[in-house]
Protein backbone atom coordinates (compact mmCIF):
# COMPACT_ATOMS: atom_id res chain seq x y z
CA UNK A 1 0.00 0.00 0.00
CA UNK A 2 1.19 3.57 -0.98
CA UNK A 3 0.61 4.83 2.40
CA UNK A 4 1.41 1.94 4.71
CA UNK A 5 3.66 2.58 7.54
CA UNK A 6 6.47 1.23 6.00
CA UNK A 7 6.01 3.14 2.48
CA UNK A 8 4.70 6.63 3.69
CA UNK A 9 8.08 8.26 3.46
CA UNK A 10 9.03 7.19 0.19
CA UNK A 11 5.40 7.67 -1.12
CA UNK A 12 5.55 11.42 0.18
CA UNK A 13 9.16 11.93 -1.31
CA UNK A 14 7.97 10.87 -4.72
CA UNK A 15 4.90 13.28 -4.93
CA UNK A 16 7.01 15.98 -3.34
CA UNK A 17 9.15 15.18 -6.41
CA UNK A 18 7.06 15.16 -9.06
CA UNK A 19 5.41 18.42 -7.52
CA UNK A 20 9.01 19.95 -7.52
CA UNK A 21 8.71 19.03 -11.52
CA UNK A 22 5.14 20.60 -11.57
CA UNK A 23 5.81 23.52 -10.19
CA UNK A 24 8.78 24.11 -12.62
CA UNK A 25 6.19 23.57 -15.38
CA UNK A 26 3.91 26.03 -14.05
CA UNK A 27 6.42 28.56 -13.98
CA UNK A 28 7.86 28.10 -17.20
CA UNK A 29 4.24 28.28 -18.54
CA UNK A 30 4.15 32.20 -17.43
CA UNK A 31 6.75 32.81 -20.03
CA UNK A 32 5.57 34.73 -22.96
CA UNK A 33 7.01 32.42 -25.52
CA UNK A 34 4.95 29.41 -23.53
CA UNK A 35 1.43 31.49 -23.91
CA UNK A 36 2.16 33.03 -27.46
CA UNK A 37 1.58 29.61 -28.45
CA UNK A 38 -1.07 28.61 -25.73
CA UNK A 39 1.56 26.29 -24.11
CA UNK A 40 -0.42 25.13 -20.86
CA UNK A 41 1.15 23.56 -17.21
CA UNK A 42 -0.17 20.30 -17.68
CA UNK A 43 2.19 20.06 -21.65
CA UNK A 44 4.94 21.35 -20.37
CA UNK A 45 5.01 18.80 -17.41
CA UNK A 46 4.48 16.12 -19.77
CA UNK A 47 7.76 17.30 -21.56
CA UNK A 48 9.82 17.61 -18.26
CA UNK A 49 8.73 14.11 -17.06
CA UNK A 50 9.74 12.53 -20.44
CA UNK A 51 12.64 14.42 -20.52
CA UNK A 52 13.62 13.40 -16.71
CA UNK A 53 12.14 10.11 -17.16
CA UNK A 54 15.04 9.44 -20.44
CA UNK A 55 17.94 10.95 -19.18
CA UNK A 56 18.23 10.98 -15.05
CA UNK A 57 15.74 8.62 -14.42
CA UNK A 58 17.64 5.73 -14.45
CA UNK A 59 18.49 6.80 -10.68
CA UNK A 60 15.25 8.15 -9.11
CA UNK A 61 14.84 5.98 -6.43
CA UNK A 62 13.19 3.04 -7.01
CA UNK A 63 11.36 2.96 -3.61
CA UNK A 64 9.76 6.60 -4.21
CA UNK A 65 7.87 4.95 -7.73
CA UNK A 66 4.84 4.65 -5.33
CA UNK A 67 4.65 8.28 -5.10
CA UNK A 68 4.89 8.44 -8.87
CA UNK A 69 2.12 6.19 -9.28
CA UNK A 70 -0.15 7.72 -6.93
CA UNK A 71 0.11 10.94 -8.72
CA UNK A 72 -0.94 9.28 -11.86
CA UNK A 73 -3.96 7.31 -10.66
CA UNK A 74 -5.10 9.11 -7.85
CA UNK A 75 -4.24 12.94 -8.23
CA UNK A 76 -5.16 12.45 -11.65
CA UNK A 77 -8.47 11.29 -10.87
CA UNK A 78 -8.88 13.76 -8.40
CA UNK A 79 -8.28 16.90 -10.84
CA UNK A 80 -10.58 15.31 -13.09
CA UNK A 81 -13.57 15.64 -10.71
CA UNK A 82 -12.45 19.25 -9.51
CA UNK A 83 -12.38 20.02 -13.19
CA UNK A 84 -15.80 20.39 -13.57
CA UNK A 85 -15.38 23.86 -11.50
CA UNK A 86 -14.85 25.26 -14.74
CA UNK A 87 -18.21 24.58 -15.92
CA UNK A 88 -22.01 25.34 -14.79
CA UNK A 89 -25.10 24.41 -15.93
CA UNK A 90 -26.13 27.87 -16.43
CA UNK A 91 -23.59 27.76 -19.21
CA UNK A 92 -25.25 25.37 -21.10
CA UNK A 93 -28.45 26.77 -21.03
CA UNK A 94 -26.74 29.75 -22.91
CA UNK A 95 -26.20 28.07 -26.21
CA UNK A 96 -29.05 26.55 -25.81
CA UNK A 97 -30.30 23.37 -27.82
CA UNK A 98 -28.34 24.29 -30.73
CA UNK A 99 -25.26 24.36 -28.99
CA UNK A 100 -25.60 21.28 -26.88
CA UNK A 101 -26.46 19.34 -30.49
CA UNK A 102 -23.93 20.46 -32.07
CA UNK A 103 -21.38 19.51 -29.49
CA UNK A 104 -23.12 16.04 -29.31
CA UNK A 105 -22.52 15.89 -33.17
CA UNK A 106 -18.34 16.96 -32.84
CA UNK A 107 -17.76 14.56 -29.93
CA UNK A 108 -19.42 11.50 -31.06
CA UNK A 109 -18.45 11.37 -34.65
CA UNK A 110 -15.39 12.79 -34.59
CA UNK A 111 -14.42 9.48 -31.79
CA UNK A 112 -16.41 6.88 -33.95
CA UNK A 113 -14.44 8.14 -36.95
CA UNK A 114 -11.06 8.08 -35.10
CA UNK A 115 -11.93 4.71 -33.58
CA UNK A 116 -12.35 3.16 -37.03
CA UNK A 117 -10.01 5.00 -39.01
CA UNK A 118 -7.15 4.09 -36.26
CA UNK A 119 -8.22 0.58 -35.69
CA UNK A 120 -9.41 -0.17 -39.07
CA UNK A 121 -7.75 1.63 -41.85
CA UNK A 122 -4.52 2.27 -39.76
CA UNK A 123 -4.67 -0.92 -37.87
CA UNK A 124 -3.29 0.79 -34.80
CA UNK A 125 -3.46 -0.56 -31.44
CA UNK A 126 -7.01 -0.28 -29.67
CA UNK A 127 -5.94 2.17 -27.02
CA UNK A 128 -3.56 4.46 -29.17
CA UNK A 129 -6.68 4.84 -31.41
CA UNK A 130 -9.14 5.39 -28.56
CA UNK A 131 -6.71 8.10 -26.74
CA UNK A 132 -6.12 10.26 -29.91
CA UNK A 133 -9.60 10.13 -30.76
CA UNK A 134 -10.84 11.42 -27.53
CA UNK A 135 -7.98 14.10 -27.32
CA UNK A 136 -8.87 15.06 -30.66
CA UNK A 137 -12.92 15.27 -30.21
CA UNK A 138 -13.39 16.00 -26.30
CA UNK A 139 -10.89 18.15 -24.68
CA UNK A 140 -7.57 17.84 -25.84
CA UNK A 141 -5.02 16.41 -22.81
CA UNK A 142 -7.55 16.72 -20.51
CA UNK A 143 -9.43 13.74 -22.44
CA UNK A 144 -6.42 11.79 -22.79
CA UNK A 145 -5.88 11.88 -19.28
CA UNK A 146 -8.88 10.90 -18.06
CA UNK A 147 -9.63 8.17 -20.54
CA UNK A 148 -6.24 6.33 -19.66
CA UNK A 149 -7.20 5.01 -16.51
CA UNK A 150 -9.93 3.75 -17.98
CA UNK A 151 -8.22 1.56 -20.48
CA UNK A 152 -5.36 0.75 -18.12
CA UNK A 153 -3.42 2.08 -21.43
CA UNK A 154 0.64 2.26 -21.57
CA UNK A 155 1.50 5.68 -20.71
CA UNK A 156 3.81 5.76 -23.44
CA UNK A 157 0.13 5.71 -24.97
CA UNK A 158 -0.82 8.61 -23.56
CA UNK A 159 2.13 10.67 -24.09
CA UNK A 160 1.68 9.87 -28.02
CA UNK A 161 -1.84 10.69 -27.72
CA UNK A 162 -0.85 14.46 -26.12
CA UNK A 163 1.64 14.94 -28.72
CA UNK A 164 -0.62 14.91 -30.95
CA UNK A 165 -2.92 16.95 -29.58
CA UNK A 166 -0.25 19.54 -28.58
CA UNK A 167 0.83 19.60 -32.28
CA UNK A 168 -2.06 20.32 -33.84
CA UNK A 169 -4.38 21.92 -31.33
CA UNK A 170 -1.46 24.80 -32.19
CA UNK A 171 -1.55 24.65 -36.12
CA UNK A 172 -5.56 25.15 -35.75
CA UNK A 173 -5.00 27.65 -32.79
CA UNK A 174 -3.18 29.88 -35.62
CA UNK A 175 -5.34 28.48 -38.61
CA UNK A 176 -8.02 29.08 -37.98
CA UNK A 177 -8.24 32.77 -37.07
CA UNK A 178 -5.87 33.53 -40.18
CA UNK A 179 -8.83 31.77 -42.56
CA UNK A 180 -11.64 33.95 -40.74
CA UNK A 181 -9.63 37.35 -41.07
CA UNK A 182 -8.35 36.04 -44.83
CA UNK A 183 -12.37 35.67 -45.92
CA UNK A 184 -12.38 31.84 -46.14
CA UNK A 185 -14.61 31.08 -43.47
CA UNK A 186 -18.33 32.42 -44.58
CA UNK A 187 -19.25 32.77 -40.63
CA UNK A 188 -20.56 35.76 -38.46
CA UNK A 189 -18.80 36.01 -34.91
CA UNK A 190 -21.25 34.18 -33.46
CA UNK A 191 -21.09 31.14 -35.62
CA UNK A 192 -16.71 31.20 -35.69
CA UNK A 193 -16.98 31.32 -32.15
CA UNK A 194 -19.23 27.94 -32.28
CA UNK A 195 -16.49 26.45 -34.85
CA UNK A 196 -13.71 27.25 -32.43
CA UNK A 197 -14.90 26.25 -29.51
CA UNK A 198 -16.14 23.06 -31.59
CA UNK A 199 -13.31 22.06 -33.21
CA UNK A 200 -9.64 23.09 -31.54
CA UNK A 201 -8.39 20.61 -28.96
CA UNK A 202 -7.28 22.62 -25.88
CA UNK A 203 -9.18 25.21 -23.94
CA UNK A 204 -6.43 27.39 -23.74
CA UNK A 205 -6.24 27.24 -27.58
CA UNK A 206 -9.90 27.95 -28.06
CA UNK A 207 -9.41 30.90 -26.16
CA UNK A 208 -5.75 31.84 -27.74
CA UNK A 209 -7.60 31.65 -30.85
CA UNK A 210 -11.31 33.35 -30.07
CA UNK A 211 -8.78 36.39 -28.81
CA UNK A 212 -7.11 36.96 -31.85
CA UNK A 213 -10.53 37.73 -33.30
CA UNK A 214 -12.33 39.73 -30.71
CA UNK A 215 -13.76 39.25 -27.26
CA UNK A 216 -17.48 37.83 -28.30
CA UNK A 217 -16.11 34.94 -30.28
CA UNK A 218 -13.65 34.19 -27.36
CA UNK A 219 -16.80 33.71 -24.58
CA UNK A 220 -19.11 32.21 -27.45
CA UNK A 221 -15.92 29.83 -28.63
CA UNK A 222 -15.37 28.96 -24.25
CA UNK A 223 -18.86 27.95 -23.76
CA UNK A 224 -19.12 25.83 -26.71
CA UNK A 225 -15.87 24.22 -25.83
CA UNK A 226 -16.64 24.00 -22.43
CA UNK A 227 -20.32 22.10 -22.98
CA UNK A 228 -17.43 19.12 -25.35
CA UNK A 229 -15.49 19.23 -21.72
CA UNK A 230 -18.99 18.22 -19.90
CA UNK A 231 -19.15 15.64 -22.37
CA UNK A 232 -16.39 13.49 -21.08
CA UNK A 233 -18.31 12.20 -18.36
CA UNK A 234 -20.87 10.19 -20.03
CA UNK A 235 -18.00 9.55 -22.78
CA UNK A 236 -15.82 7.74 -20.06
CA UNK A 237 -19.20 5.89 -18.51
CA UNK A 238 -20.01 4.61 -21.84
CA UNK A 239 -16.63 3.82 -22.69
CA UNK A 240 -16.44 1.44 -18.99
CA UNK A 241 -19.86 -0.46 -20.19
CA UNK A 242 -17.96 -0.94 -23.53
CA UNK A 243 -15.12 -2.47 -22.17
CA UNK A 244 -17.09 -4.93 -19.80
CA UNK A 245 -19.19 -5.64 -22.66
CA UNK A 246 -16.24 -6.69 -24.95
CA UNK A 247 -14.40 -8.84 -22.22
CA UNK A 248 -17.87 -10.23 -21.82
CA UNK A 249 -17.90 -11.39 -25.71
CA UNK A 250 -14.69 -12.18 -25.52
CA UNK A 251 -15.54 -14.83 -23.26
CA UNK A 252 -13.28 -13.45 -20.37
CA UNK A 253 -16.38 -13.16 -17.96
CA UNK A 254 -14.75 -13.61 -14.74
CA UNK A 255 -12.20 -10.76 -15.69
CA UNK A 256 -15.22 -8.67 -16.95
CA UNK A 257 -16.88 -9.78 -12.97
CA UNK A 258 -13.98 -8.96 -11.57
CA UNK A 259 -13.20 -5.63 -13.62
CA UNK A 260 -13.63 -2.20 -11.57
CA UNK A 261 -13.39 -0.17 -14.61
CA UNK A 262 -16.49 -0.38 -16.42
CA UNK A 263 -18.08 2.72 -14.27
CA UNK A 264 -14.91 5.35 -13.54
CA UNK A 265 -16.79 6.95 -10.48
CA UNK A 266 -14.44 10.21 -10.88
CA UNK A 267 -16.76 11.00 -13.88
CA UNK A 268 -19.87 11.43 -11.31
CA UNK A 269 -17.75 13.65 -9.24
CA UNK A 270 -16.62 16.13 -12.25
CA UNK A 271 -21.04 16.07 -12.69
CA UNK A 272 -21.42 16.91 -8.90
CA UNK A 273 -18.74 19.43 -9.36
CA UNK A 274 -20.13 21.26 -11.77
CA UNK A 275 -23.70 21.08 -10.01
CA UNK A 276 -22.30 22.71 -7.22
CA UNK A 277 -20.58 25.28 -9.27
CA UNK A 278 -23.25 25.95 -10.89
CA UNK A 279 -25.67 27.26 -7.38
CA UNK A 280 -23.30 30.07 -7.12
CA UNK A 281 -22.19 29.25 -3.51
CA UNK A 282 -18.66 30.35 -3.84
CA UNK A 283 -17.08 33.71 -4.83
CA UNK A 284 -15.75 34.00 -8.12
CA UNK A 285 -11.97 34.64 -6.09
CA UNK A 286 -12.25 30.90 -4.79
CA UNK A 287 -13.44 29.84 -7.67
CA UNK A 288 -10.58 30.86 -9.54
CA UNK A 289 -7.82 29.36 -6.53
CA UNK A 290 -9.59 26.40 -7.02
CA UNK A 291 -9.20 26.03 -10.76
CA UNK A 292 -5.61 26.80 -10.28
CA UNK A 293 -5.08 24.26 -7.42
CA UNK A 294 -7.09 21.70 -10.29
CA UNK A 295 -4.66 22.89 -12.86
CA UNK A 296 -1.87 22.41 -10.29
CA UNK A 297 -2.83 18.66 -9.63
CA UNK A 298 -2.86 17.86 -13.56
CA UNK A 299 -0.03 19.12 -14.12
CA UNK A 300 1.27 16.62 -11.32
CA UNK A 301 -0.38 14.09 -12.59
CA UNK A 302 0.61 14.75 -16.54
CA UNK A 303 4.79 15.14 -15.29
CA UNK A 304 4.17 11.65 -13.09
CA UNK A 305 3.06 10.07 -16.83
CA UNK A 306 6.06 11.50 -18.70
CA UNK A 307 8.30 10.20 -16.03
CA UNK A 308 6.60 6.89 -16.71
CA UNK A 309 7.11 6.85 -20.63
CA UNK A 310 10.37 5.29 -21.47
CA UNK A 311 11.35 6.54 -25.45
CA UNK A 312 12.42 2.98 -26.07
CA UNK A 313 8.65 2.10 -26.38
CA UNK A 314 7.76 4.13 -28.79
CA UNK A 315 10.09 2.24 -31.48
CA UNK A 316 8.18 0.51 -34.11
CA UNK A 317 5.18 2.34 -33.60
CA UNK A 318 5.84 4.67 -36.50
CA UNK A 319 4.02 7.33 -38.48
CA UNK A 320 0.49 5.84 -37.83
CA UNK A 321 -0.33 7.46 -34.71
CA UNK A 322 0.80 11.02 -36.70
CA UNK A 323 -1.69 9.63 -39.54
CA UNK A 324 -4.95 9.70 -37.71
CA UNK A 325 -4.25 12.62 -35.84
CA UNK A 326 -3.77 14.06 -39.48
CA UNK A 327 -6.72 12.89 -40.70
CA UNK A 328 -8.96 13.48 -37.15
CA UNK A 329 -7.75 17.29 -37.68
CA UNK A 330 -8.85 17.67 -41.54
CA UNK A 331 -12.10 15.82 -40.39
CA UNK A 332 -12.82 18.70 -37.71
CA UNK A 333 -11.72 21.46 -39.93
CA UNK A 334 -13.81 20.36 -42.74
CA UNK A 335 -17.03 18.67 -40.48
CA UNK A 336 -16.90 21.07 -38.17
CA UNK A 337 -16.88 23.80 -40.80
CA UNK A 338 -20.01 21.97 -42.33
CA UNK A 339 -21.75 20.95 -38.76
CA UNK A 340 -21.22 25.13 -37.88
CA UNK A 341 -22.66 26.05 -41.57
CA UNK A 342 -25.23 23.68 -40.92
CA UNK A 343 -26.56 24.42 -36.98
CA UNK A 344 -25.60 27.52 -36.50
Amino acid sequence: MAFSINNRANTLHGILFVGLLATTATYLADFAICQQFALSPLIIGIALGIIYGNSLGKDFPHKWQTGVLFSTKTILRVGIIFYGFRLTFQDVADVGVVGITYSLAIVSTTFIFGYLVGTKLLKLDRDTSILISAGSSICGAAAVLATEPVLKAEPYKASIAVATVVVFGTIAMFLYPFLYQSGFLALSEQGMGVYLGGTLHEVAHVVGAGHVINAEVANTAVIVKMLRVMLLAPFLVLLGIWLQNCLMKSGAKESAKKSKIAIPWFAFGFIAMVAFNSLDLLSVNVVNSINDLDTFALTMAMTALGMETRIEKFKGIGFKPIYLATILFCYLILVGYALTVLFV
